[in-house]
């Protein structure tokens, strides 16, 4: 039996593996993700954009295998999403004025979502392998009016997730499409995820404790 471990605190994360019969065990990494990108960019220059929420899963799934106690094979999934406009990627808006001006861009227009997966193996080796890839999905936003803004804006949902909104929650009526995978856009990309682990070796209904 392989064990899973979600370096995230996402609740739609851990709902999307537990309706696919995954139920991970859930370690929340609290990765100071500014600070590591900008030690990336120090090191390396700024990275591709697409790059960026892979750097971001890396970083969280290697932070919560490195103090994670454990027996037998366990395997920990670091993920990370931005929203892809006008060659700039958007996190998590935070704060109110943002995500209003966020939309306002967006409104009427296409991104890309870009998640990164990135899985450590720990298997009792003092250096496990690991496996990432990112999966990008462009979605297509409505024409909202500054009120229809306003009121989303007002429910708190859009100041804490990627690119300031959900397709699987209230957002969804102002998500007129998507090219690529659903489950992607709402954080974790189910065939992307399942390839990943084949390449560890790990079939999926290894993980599977339903259906």
């Amino acid at each position: 039996m392989v064990a899973l471990v979600l370096a995230s605190a996402s609740p739609a994360r851990l709902s999307t593996l537990r309706r696919a019969g995954v139920d991970p065990d859930v370690v929340v990494s609290g990765v100071d993700e500014d600070a590591v990108l900008r030690s990336v960019t120090e090191e390396a220059g700024p990275p591709a954009l697409a790059q960026v929420p892979l750097i971001l899963a890396r970083a969280k799934a290697e932070h919560v295998a490195g103090r994670l106690q454990h027996s037998g094979r366990v395997l920990v999934l670091g993920c990370d999403s931005v929203l892809e406009l006008d060659g700039e990627v958007h996190g998590k808006p935070g704060d109110p004025h943002t995500a209003i001006a966020r939309w306002q861009g967006m409104r009427g227009r296409s991104g890309v979502l870009h998640t990164g997966h990135w899985i450590v193996e720990l298997d009792g080796n003092p250096v496990g392998r690991a496996v990432g890839a990112t999966a990008s999905t462009t979605v297509h936003f409505a024409d909202l009016s500054d009120a229809e803004i306003r009121a989303y804006v007002d429910t708190g949902e859009p100041l804490q997730v990627a690119g300031g909104f959900t397709v699987d929650g209230l957002g969804g009526p102002y998500v007129t499409g998507i090219e690529g995978d659903y489950h992607a856009v709402v954080g974790v990309s189910l065939p992307l995820l399942r390839d990943l682990l084949a390449e560890l070796g790990v079939a999926w209904h290894e993980l599977c404790v339903s259906g």
